[in-house]
């Protein structure tokens, strides 16, 4: 028999080949003790202050704060906190109130914004495009049509990017938007509670929507690479735990991940890789590991401190979860003092267990200063290896 090329798509690369990053973030993965702590920040709202405090604009961020080189890539297409419409609803401003403008987005919501400012702030959601199922088959469902032309217009391109990133080890990643996330876009999130009693056939005709144009999407992009993960943006948690109970999620979402996971398995290129299964919720997540781990969760995210969510106590309880996040924004804001008590706390025995990126839960605030994030970036460097 021929032997299987070690080409990242039809065969692992061998680790000599890997670049530094692919290494360090699939040792990660691997929830390997002892392994050096990968280097990465979930996001900023503090740019600006730090550019006023004197952080250098002309070296890059990635030096400035030593991350670590990129060890994944992804693939994308299919939507993260708004469901993927092919073609999007068109941005329209529908009311003037002063100061204030109602504008349909392209996710098809009317939004309220302060006028001349719509980023950097949650907006007001006045309504959602699914209302019923009229208005789902008439106005949305054609828009995750996975059969249109358009969704794979720059597939050729893409793809010999995800091939030339497969041969340097890179982890490639499929991110999308989950269950929980997509029908809050559709629904939104007070009356997708009532959805889920009043109208399950149409959530349900909305979930199969949701699986085909994912497994279609998917399917193409296996023809070229071989996929090291499944990323689902989920935000099915708020401060206390799950915003639907385990029941409603056995019936309406875990169904239609478990059926995506096994065609998503089924057709790899190289059928010996491992897939990994990663969820990112908002909230207190601990409640929900169990359930995610009927469909195979390997790694899960941000792990908000606010809600409760210590994550040297969750590695304990879950000790194959590889865990990202969980560095409380609120101690960044306290000085080097409370930076270092709550580093000094998580780092050592995070880095023990293994499998563990400390970001902050979301973007860094803009009330940390540019002194006080160095501070942090540097211990993280110290204890972690």
């Amino acid at each position: 028999m021929p032997e299987t090329p070690h080409d990242g798509i039809h065969g692992m690369v061998p680790r000599d080949r890997m670049t530094e990053g692919a290494r360090k973030l699939r040792d990660t993965y691997a929830v390997t003790p002892g392994a050096p702590l990968y280097r990465r920040e979930f996001g900023f709202f503090s740019l600006e202050r730090w550019e006023a405090e004197g952080m250098p604009e002309e070296v890059p961020m990635h030096e400035l704060f030593q991350y670590d080189p990129g060890g994944n890539h992804g693939l994308g297409q299919l939507g993260w906190c708004e469901a993927a419409f092919v073609p999007a609803y068109e941005t329209v401003v529908l009311e003037d109130r002063g100061d204030h403008e109602v504008v349909q987005d392209y996710a098809g919501r009317r939004v309220l914004f302060f006028k001349g400012r719509r980023n950097g702030f949650m907006p007001e959601y006045l309504a959602h495009p699914v209302k019923d199922r009229r208005t789902w088959e008439e106005d949305v469902k054609w828009r995750l049509d996975p059969s249109s032309p358009e969704r794979y217009a720059d597939l050729g391109a893409r793809m010999e990017t995800a091939r030339t990133c497969a041969g340097q080890g890179l982890m490639i990643q499929q991110g999308l938007i989950g269950g929980y996330m997509y029908l809050r876009s559709l629904i939104g999130p007070a009356d997708l509670l009532y959805a889920f009693h009043d109208m399950p056939e149409v959530i349900h005709d909305c979930m199969r929507a949701w699986f085909e144009l994912a497994d279609a999407v998917i399917a193409r992009h296996q023809q070229h690479v071989t996929l090291d993960e499944i990323y689902f943006a989920e935000d099915i948690c708020y401060n206390h735990g799950p915003l639907i109970s385990p029941d409603m999620m056995r019936e309406f979402l875990l169904p239609y991940y478990q059926e995506l996971i096994a065609n998503l398995k089924s057709r790899q290129l190289d059928p010996t890789r491992h897939l990994h299964v990663q969820i990112d919720t908002d909230g207190f997540a601990p409640p929900t590991i169990p359930l995610y781990a009927e469909i195979g969760m390997d790694a899960m995210s941000p792990f908000e401190v606010a809600s409760g969510c210590d994550v040297v106590q969750i590695g304990r309880d879950h000790p194959g979860l590889a865990i990202f996040g969980g560095i409380d924004k609120r101690e960044l804001a306290k000085g080097k003092d409370a930076i270092d008590r709550m580093v000094e706390r998580i780092l050592p025995a995070m880095r023990e267990r293994g499998g563990y990126i400390p970001t902050c839960d979301h973007g860094v605030p803009e009330e940390v200063s540019y002194a006080d994030y160095l501070h942090y970036r540097r211990r993280c460097v110290e204890l972690g290896g």
